[in-house]
């Protein structure tokens, strides 16, 4: 689709704020209105299309993405998709310890431990452990109030929480930076330990370097979202 507009403004709309492209309002891909319930989000979003080119590029418009998804594909099955992101609970990355080498169990052990070691303070939780593949089943408590601290949270939370989720594998993670316990940098450190510190040990590669690149952006953007939200 190529740009067909000069003007981007950020307008009232109701109870939030809404984008126009020359005076007309910015719609979802399901035709619905694109409402934003903070302007600094709004202005964020804004920035996304003034930066258009000749032709929208989606890739280069993650915000707009994200508001998209919260508008036309969360907020519709609100509940069924928290429940899918708390379901990381119940094997979050920070339970899952490698048995060696011991310096790849220090790195793990210096940045997961505080995530846990946050996690129950925080929901007076327990956390399981063990080392290799197998899976560890979680107390019963501690699924059920990490589930309902993603229960609680609107269409436009769960859009920003759900690539901290799924691209770094631990809701503990993606919690602590909603409730600003740690930075977006900080939980990525934590989350991509294990690819960081094999790119260390074995020298640079560009193609894992690519990815682990753009699971980063992705990461960052979501953390954004959610600061955006505030």
């Amino acid at each position: 689709m190529k740009r067909f507009w000069k003007d981007v403004s950020v307008e009232p709309e109701g109870e939030g704020w809404g984008i126009r492209l020359d005076g007309r309002p910015v719609k979802t891909p399901a035709r619905a209105p694109l409402i934003l319930s903070t302007d600094i989000l709004a202005s964020a979003i804004a920035d996304e299309w003034r930066s258009v080119g000749e032709a929208i590029d989606p890739g280069a418009m993650p915000l707009t993405g994200l508001a998209n998804a919260a508008v036309d594909r969360i907020a519709p099955e609100r509940q069924a998709f928290a429940e899918g992101l708390a379901r990381y609970a119940e094997a979050d990355l920070a339970c899952y310890r490698a048995e060696g080498p011991r310096g790849l169990v220090q790195a793990q052990e210096q940045q997961w431990d505080k995530l846990l070691d946050w996690a129950r303070r925080r929901f007076d939780v327990d956390f399981q452990t063990t080392t290799g593949l197998g899976h560890v089943s979680q107390p019963d408590a501690t699924i059920e109030r990490l589930s309902q601290a993603v229960q609680a949270l609107d269409a436009s939370h769960l859009a920003g929480l759900s690539p901290l989720v799924r691209v770094g594998g631990s809701l503990i993670a993606a919690l602590a930076v909603l409730e600003k316990a740690i930075t977006p940098e900080q939980a990525w450190e934590a989350v991509s330990v294990d690819e960081r510190w094999q790119l260390q040990q074995w020298g640079a590669d560009a193609e894992a370097e690519a990815v682990l690149d753009s699971r980063r952006r992705d990461f960052l953007t979501g953390a954004r979202f959610l600061d955006l939200l505030a």
